[in-house]
């Protein structure tokens, strides 16, 4: 818990920007990859250098970084996870989310003065396995997707106050037990618990009989394929007193390869719903219909509760096909503004002169705006932005402030 009483919330950050975001939006820490040794090799991820601005902006607001290398390595990964660490050491992020028992002990010879957290990659699923990390020097241990709020409960009965429990809450859950696959490597040769996934469980699949070569037999056929392997998406808005009495320590939010969009709306939602718990239930009760609104404009799979409540009690985490939810399209951040009131922005997505826009803030306040008009680099008018990443002015018919969001909603497309 932090020292206010409340749980941390924990938020995925793929890019500095998106770290930038987490932190404003209401993040309480951030979780990051480095270039090297984490599970995100196709995340974007951070250089040192960005990875040493991006701790300097979060302290500076009272927040914490923590970097993944969750690998679980192979004799040739270790010379170079000794190096890495020891580059870790003079950047100083606030703990490391390590599975390997190996990288655990490298990490306490080369900075022992960072916190080790336990992967759930690691598979901790009883309360000696806790001890048994608290005894090594862990700090903190991530909790396997496969518990229940009652198993965690009962954990958190069985060891010491100073060991921290951290649960995922929201977000896009592995199939495989503790994420832990092999059908990315089997089928491909790139290994999963490596950081170099192809999402198998995301790809069509049929049967087809021994003696019938040639013949796919569908598994619960719909219009777009089967995938027998997709799980919905976890979402634990509506049920943060249960997290709170188990004793969680740290709600973390999946999604290290997410939008500054995804980022800032689930931040900023679970945000708003642990304050308000704190500040008191009937509160949060009476704003579930705002959480459930807020949740559900950014990009999603059909949500479920997961193991929490049993893996029987509650609806089907397998998902019946691919397709994401999209509420609103991201159109970038807005940056610094000049003395006419247009404010520079890079974009993200195609918006043009005259489109319903809105903007988001972190202080969970949406406002829609009209877009009066746009200049390219070089001050010449334009009636829209059409090139990914593009750097233009835009002119609100009300000012954003610096890093608020920009967005509008997909089923009416800015194009």
């Amino acid at each position: 818990m932090l020292e206010n009483g409340k749980p941390e919330l924990l938020v995925p950050a793929s890019s500095l920007e998106v770290l930038k975001v987490a932190v404003l939006y209401g993040a309480d820490a951030v979780y990051i990859g480095g270039e090297l040794y984490g599970l995100r090799a196709k995340a974007k991820n951070f250089s040192s250098e960005e990875m040493a601005e991006g701790i300097r902006f979060a302290h500076q607001h009272g927040k914490r970084v923590f970097v993944t290398a969750n690998i679980t390595a192979h004799n040739r990964d270790l010379e170079g996870v000794r190096e890495y660490f020891k580059e870790l050491a003079d950047i100083g992020p606030d703990a490391l989310i390590i599975s390997d028992p190996g990288v655990f002990t490298i990490a306490q010879e080369v900075c022992p003065q960072i916190e080790i957290h336990i992967s759930t990659q690691s598979n901790n699923v009883n309360y000696e396995t806790y001890l048994f990390w608290h005894r090594l020097g862990a700090k903190r241990v991530v909790s396997a997707r496969e518990l229940s709020i009652q198993e965690i409960a009962d954990i958190r009965a069985h060891i010491p106050d100073d060991l921290e429990i951290e649960t995922f809450v929201h977000g896009a859950m592995c199939i495989s037990y503790s994420g832990r696959c092999l059908l990315s490597n089997y089928f491909t040769g790139r290994d999963a618990n490596l950081g170099a996934c192809t999402h198998p469980c995301r790809w069509k699949y049929y049967i087809m009989e021994e003696n019938r070569p040639g013949e796919y037999l569908p598994v619960e056929e719909n219009e777009r394929g089967t995938y027998i392997f997709n799980s919905k998406d976890l979402c634990m808005i509506e049920h943060i007193p249960d997290l709170v009495k188990a004793g969680i320590d740290s709600f973390k939010i999946e999604g290290r390869m997410k939008t500054a969009l995804y980022v800032a709306d689930v931040a900023r939602t679970y945000r708003q719903a642990i304050d308000d718990y704190f500040v008191s239930p009937e509160l949060y009760q009476s704003r579930m219909d705002h959480y459930r609104e807020e949740i559900a404009k950014c990009t999603y799979r059909q949500f479920t509760t997961g193991f929490f409540y049993g893996p029987t009690t509650h609806e089907s985490q397998i998902y019946d096909n691919n397709t994401y939810v999209k509420g609103y399209t991201y159109l970038g951040l807005a940056g610094a503004r000049d003395a006419d009131g247009y404010v520079t922005m890079e974009q993200r997505n195609k918006f043009s002169v005259g489109d319903q826009v809105e903007i988001m803030k972190p202080s969970g306040e949406n406002l829609s705006v009209m877009v009066q008009g746009m200049l390219d680099e070089y001050g010449q008018e334009i009636e829209s932005c059409p090139h990914p990443k593009q750097i233009f002015k835009v002119l609100f018919s009300q000012v954003p402030d610096e890093m608020d969001l920009i967005r509008v909603r997909s089923e009416e497309p800015a194009e």
